[in-house]
Order: C-alpha cells, then sequence, then structure tokens
C-alpha cells in the first residue's frame, strides 16, 4: 500500500473570528463534512514554519536551547523559524533562520521531511532541510540576538547522542524529535531519501504576514 495525506478541504459555511494576537489567530469555521453533519472546529492560524537539521563533516548536529514560554522549559532543538516574511522562499528563510540563530552557513541544502505538529489544533507545517557544507559566519558579521533567542546556548550534538536524548525522553521539542530522527534515518540509508531543497510542499495556504 501506498501511503500518502490526500487533499481535501471541506466546505465551510462560516468563519467566525475568535482572537487576533502579536503572531498568530485563532478562528472558529463551521465545517460541512457531507450528509447533513455540520462542526465547528477552532484552530489556530499559523504561518507556517522552517527547521534546519545542520549537519557537519564530523557526524554532528548543532542544536540550540531556548526558552518556550508556553511549556516552561529551555528546550534543546534544532534551528528553526516562521515563515513570516512575505515571498520568501521556505528555503530562504532556512538560510536566514541558520544565519540568525546558529551563526552558520550552510552551501548544500536538501529537504529532509514535512510534517503538522498538530493538525487536529493548527493549520502550522512544517518543513525540516538538512543543511550541509557547513561554516561559521565571521563574529563581525553575526546577528545581534533578542528577546528569549539573546540568552539562547548552541552546541554542536553527535547525531546518534542527539537522537538517543529523543527517545530517552531528555528532549522534547517535536523538531528535534521529527528532525533529528529523520536525519538519522536518512544518513543510515545513505541520504536516499533526500528530496530537493524547493521540491512540492502540501501546505496550507499561509494566512497571516507579520513583516
Amino acid at each position: 500500500m501506498f501511503l500518502a495525506d490526500v487533499p481535501g478541504p471541506r466546505r465551510v459555511i462560516a468563519t467566525h473570528e475568535r482572537f487576533t494576537g502579536k503572531v498568530w489567530d485563532v478562528a472558529s469555521d463551521e465545517v460541512d463534512l457531507g450528509d447533513d453533519r455540520v462542526v465547528t472546529r477552532d484552530y489556530l492560524r499559523h504561518t507556517g514554519a522552517v527547521v534546519i537539521v545542520a549537519l557537519d563533516d564530523d557526524g554532528r548536529v548543532y542544536l540550540v536551547r531556548q526558552y518556550r514560554h508556553p511549556v516552561g522549559a529551555e528546550c534543546w532543538e534544532p534551528p528553526a523559524g516562521l515563515l513570516d516574511m512575505a515571498g520568501e522562499a521556505p528555503v530562504d528563510a532556512a538560510r536566514r533562520e541558520l544565519f540568525e540563530e546558529a551563526d552558520l552557513t550552510a552551501s548544500v541544502w536538501h529537504t529532509l521531511a514535512d510534517y503538522y505538529p498538530s493538525g487536529g489544533g493548527t493549520s502550522e507545517a512544517v518543513r525540516v532541510f538538512l543543511a550541509r557544507g557547513i561554516a561559521a559566519v565571521p563574529e563581525d558579521r553575526r546577528h545581534v540576538r533578542e528577546d528569549e533567542e539573546a540568552d539562547m546556548l548552541g552546541e554542536w550534538v553527535d547525531l546518534d547522542a542527539a537522537v538517543a536524548a529523543v527517545l530517552d525522553g531528555r528532549i522534547h521539542a517535536s523538531s528535534a524529535a521529527v528532525g533529528l530522527l529523520a536525519a538519522a534515518r536518512s544518513r543510515d540509508a545513505g541520504f536516499a531519501s533526500l528530496r530537493a531543497a524547493d521540491a512540492p510542499w502540501q501546505r496550507p495556504e499561509a494566512t497571516r504576514l507579520i513583516r
């Protein structure tokens, strides 16, 4: 059996705007499921995001430890960021986030995995990139980080050790779970699973751009 998600949005009879926030909005849709079945579904509208698994020649990945307020924890995770700039291609957003969060650049980019973090509650779609050919950004060109990112730590970690931390329940970010396990699986298969950086993406249309 060939497994693949099937695009098939249902007709929305009405939309009620419940909350407008700094970054995301919350809406309620009245959805026609057919056969006289109409349900109301609340969800968070999300611009989408990119995650970058930066892998060096020694088999290490670069992880950052960042404070995540909703879960009250400093989480180890790959560099990541929102698709919140109008007209910016996802791979260009990934390049920007790697530069800003990790002080790194990469010369080789591939799509590693795509996922919906919580398809029952948010329209967020995430693309994970594998970045290789890593180089450090000179200190005089580095991005000045602010807010939660100002105290962010970064470390190179052996990929297998990072995967073990996911499986042991020591790190919890969905970007780490998906990105690190996908990277290890792809590496073990000779990277045959990698797709082009601009591969087709089944992504809900972005509904909010904040920049």
